[in-house]
């Protein structure tokens, strides 16, 4: 039976202007992939920042992280700052200090002032996304509108992802890396251009005005999450054992653990306990970290077999990835459309399943594994399971949020995305690096994530469906 949390079906929109809230939706969904965009940009073009300024292995990682980590660490906080000063103000407050920062980045002279201005590019990033979720919501002010625009939301960051990833990629072969910031400085330009015109000013506050901004909370959510993050990062490049993993690690994990005990105790939590252990919701997010897990680590151990076992340059690396950009952009516009015919558990079962086939498929891979065979039909499987994923998971992320946390909800469906990477990542790299063969432990990460991901989809559909009938024995 299907769920009746939500009727997708309905197309009612914000004063009956379909033409312009269609634009407003466009313009928001092209700046939240911009932020996503923006944390990829540079990998591609990392060896070469790292020959103009000389850098270390060291200073390269402050050079991949210092966009990521205040992003991720700031969400939550950002997601409260939305909620009690309106969306569309943190929105343009945001996107003017991630639009400067750009400029600034574009032109940095050297190492200290380019992780500078990526550092301060995150903190605007991450007052912008729940900003924007928050200004979506007051947007579609009907329930049922809001989850329509949802199931296409679900996918948009991962396209920016992916964008970030192929797009330089491809242009970094033939023009410096610092023409990579354009994207973002227009985008920027562009959003706070029509941002009055388009964006609604939000609803009345007036009681969220009087909600503390737990600054306690904030500061430990934030180093926890950041110090955390930067010990799993690192064991990318060195051992469990070195102080740069364990040390950043263990202070992050207990900084988390206090901002749990703390929220506890504060008369206006930052994360009101129980508001992600909602059983839709935590089903949501967990779809959605898995979702940005699996396409990171198709993106990251693709890259390095093509370059480094097969020998492929990065432009051939970039444009192997099409495919499954293509497919994620094709895919996410069907999903939206079956969630609204078919109910958001069906659509998010069925996607796990699909994308563990791909994982599969990715998991045969072995050192003369021939690409149109293997690696293609694997990423076109898995693009597919995971836009299915995203639009079912972004709906169950945001169900039955009310106006007043839309921010905070968001500020949580975000950290879920960055956390997927980061986490998700190095756990299946570690089950790689049981392996002694390279290429077969790619193949066990692979396998792995792939099993995650079916168990994953069995138990969604099982939580989803108990839900349901509770929901209508109730009724």
């Amino acid at each position: 039976m299907k769920e009746t949390f939500l009727d997708l079906k309905s197309d009612n929109i914000r004063d009956n202007k379909p033409n312009k809230t269609r634009f407003a939706f466009t313009i928001l969904a092209i700046v939240q992939a911009t932020l996503i965009f923006t944390i990829a940009l540079i990998i591609v073009p990392l060896p070469k920042i790292a020959s103009e300024f000389a850098l270390s292995s060291a200073n390269l990682l402050l050079v991949q992280v210092a966009y990521g980590l205040p992003f991720s660490g700031l969400l939550l906080f950002g997601g409260r700052l939305a909620d009690r000063y309106r969306g569309r103000l943190m929105f343009v407050i945001g996107l003017i200090i991630f639009g400067g920062a750009s400029v600034i980045a574009a032109f940095a002279p050297n190492f200290e002032m380019l992780v500078s201005m990526r550092f301060i590019q995150g903190i605007g990033a991450a007052l912008t996304a729940p900003a924007a979720l928050a200004v979506l919501r007051t947007l579609f002010p009907d329930p049922a509108a809001f989850g329509k625009a949802m199931a296409i939301w679900g996918g948009v960051p991962f396209l920016g992802a992916i964008i970030g990833f192929v797009i330089p990629g491809i242009l970094t072969n033939w023009i410096s890396w610092r023409w990579m910031f354009v994207f973002p400085i227009v985008v920027a330009i562009v959003a706070l251009t029509l941002t009055r015109k388009l964006l609604p000013i939000g609803y009345d506050n007036t009681s969220v005005k009087q909600l503390g901004l737990d600054p306690v909370g904030a500061v430990l959510v934030t180093l926890g999450i950041s110090l955390a993050s930067y010990g799993l990062i690192a064991s990318g490049d060195y051992p469990w054992t070195s102080t740069t993993v364990y040390g950043p690690l263990a202070v992050g994990i207990v900084l988390l653990v206090a901002f749990l005990l703390v929220e506890r105790k504060v008369r206006d939590p930052l994360l009101p306990p129980g508001f992600v252990i909602e059983p839709r919701r935590i089903t949501g997010l967990l779809g959605i970290f898995l979702a940005a897990a699996g396409s990171m680590l198709i993106e990251y151990i693709l890259t390095l077999y093509l370059q480094q076992i097969r020998g492929w340059s990065s432009l051939e690396t970039a444009v192997s990835f099409l495919p499954f950009l293509i497919t994620m952009i094709v895919a996410n516009q069907v999903a939206a459309s079956l969630v609204s015919r078919f109910g958001v558990a069906r659509i998010t079962t069925v996607g796990g399943v699909i994308a563990a086939i791909g994982l599969g498929i990715l998991a045969s891979i072995n050192p003369n594994t021939v690409y149109v065979y293997s690696l293609l039909p694997g990423q076109i499987f898995l693009a597919m399971g995971i836009s299915f994923v995203l639009s079912g998971a972004a709906v169950l992320s945001m169900t039955n949020v009310p106006q007043h946390q839309a921010g905070l909800a968001g500020g949580v469906l975000n950290t879920a995305m960055e956390l997927g990477p980061t986490v998700g990542l190095t756990l299946l790299m570690s089950v790689a690096a049981t392996q002694t063969d390279l290429v077969q432990g790619y193949a066990w990460a692979f396998g792995t994530a792939g099993a995650v991901y079916l168990v994953n989809a069995v138990v969604s559909s099982m939580l989803l469906r108990r839900r349901s009938s509770e929901k209508y024995q109730q009724t």
